[in-house]
């Protein structure tokens, strides 16, 4: 492959420049990039609430950034909580969105002036309308769209319909607003009918609420799931942008059409990212054997947990890329002493033959759940390294 296929020369030089100073592995996010797909998104979404998914990328530039442009912010923790209040926003643009939460902490995120919670079971209701009153909840539910999203997200959040009309009617009862009903399609969803399918279900809800409840709900949550370029071609957000607005339009009269939520983490900053490594032994496992082992100094425990099971599959680019047209299978790992520090043993990829100990590997595509999953200090080694630039910037 070509570095051009992802960058210009010009972008690419500047990535480069911005870290050639440090130690691999190191990390190089673009914060053009964020800028660029933070405008997108919201000039394709133009009447939707972004709630930016903090756990996809949770540094302070990437918040201060995205909260100077107007997002708002979607939170797992009382942790990110405090990072992006931290970053002067109001809490008026903040969800608490994990539906595992502890009692303590639903009443802290009270306390800092949230007002707007997930849930998807009876006992974390309760906590919420006991440390949280008159707050808005919106309950979220079980979807398909494992099959055709690369990092799944089913079973561990969520509970079936018939439960969700359960706690969205006693939500009412404890003094809290059933707001909505959110659900999450799949980290890295390919498939754009899983929204429709998603949809489907929650329009059956507005109107079994509506009818057989009297409780008008306000708001659907269509979570993240949008997809990055990695290796499999997706379509562009502007494919999904234009099927999700006919789903609604299809279910819902434009006066009668609900608060839209959206918490995109992947699709805005994930192609931002390059992570620069090293390599620091090539070995095979017999003399006849053709496929070499390509050992880097960033692994699973150094940002890379999402090529576990080869589920994301990262392009990478090395420069002897440009000039040797003869490569080999080899199988990727990290510098941990841990087995399972292998990122693709099966996938097929091929690196140059001439690839030596000391050259420089990119990792492209990393700008999402590389740095907020590096480990801290497994095997002595340190969290990953970050750089933050501007490519528009002179």
């Amino acid at each position: 492959m070509k570095i051009s296929q992802y960058f210009t020369q010009q972008k690419w030089q500047k990535l480069l420049q911005a870290g050639e100073q440090k130690q691999t592995p190191y990390l190089v996010i673009d914060l053009a990039y964020i800028k660029e797909k933070y405008a997108e998104m919201i000039s394709l979404f133009p009447k939707a609430k972004i709630h930016y998914a903090m756990k996809a990328s949770p540094a302070v530039e990437v918040v201060s950034l995205l909260a100077d442009l107007g997002s708002n912010f979607d939170c797992a923790s009382i942790y990110e909580l405090d990072r992006v209040l931290g970053c002067g926003v109001e809490p008026e643009r903040i969800s608490y969105g994990n539906t595992i939460k502890k009692p303590a902490h639903v009443q802290y995120a009270y306390e800092k002036g949230i007002r707007l919670y997930a849930t998807d079971s009876k006992a974390d209701l309760k906590n919420i309308a006991q440390y949280a009153p008159g707050s808005k909840i919106f309950v979220r539910i079980l979807v398909q769209g494992s099959d055709t999203a690369e990092w799944p997200l089913s079973r561990k959040f969520g509970c079936h319909p018939d439960m969700a009309v359960d706690l969205l009617v006693q939500a009412q009862k404890l003094g809290l607003e059933p707001y909505g009903i959110s659900f999450h399609v799949g980290s890295q969803q390919k498939d754009v009918a899983a929204w429709d399918d998603a949809l489907a279900k929650v329009k059956y809800m507005f109107d079994w609420m509506k009818y057989e409840e009297d409780i008008k709900l306000k708001m659907i949550n269509l979570g993240g799931g949008f997809p990055t370029n990695y290796l499999s071609e997706v379509n562009p957000i502007k494919i999904y942008a234009q099927e999700i607005h006919r789903y609604l339009q299809e279910d819902y009269d434009e006066d009668e059409m609900p608060d839209i939520i959206l918490e995109p983490g992947r699709s805005l900053v994930g192609g931002s990212g390059v992570l620069v490594s090293e390599v620091v032994l090539i070995s095979r496992k017999s003399r006849t054997d053709l496929t070499r082992w390509v050992y880097l100094d960033v692994g699973l425990f150094g940002g890379l947990i999402e090529t576990l099971g080869e589920a994301i599959k990262y392009p990478i680019y090395t420069p002897k890329m440009e000039t040797e047209n003869e490569q080999g299978t080899v199988i990727l790992a990290g510098p941990t002493c841990d087995s399972t520090d292998i990122m693709y043993e099966n996938a097929g990829y091929k690196l140059p033959q001439n690839l030596e100990v000391g050259d420089k590997v990119y990792w492209l595509t990393t700008g999402a759940y590389t740095n907020s999953y590096s480990s801290v200090e497994f095997n002595g080694f340190p969290p990953l390294t970050v750089i933050y630039t501007d490519t528009d910037k002179e």
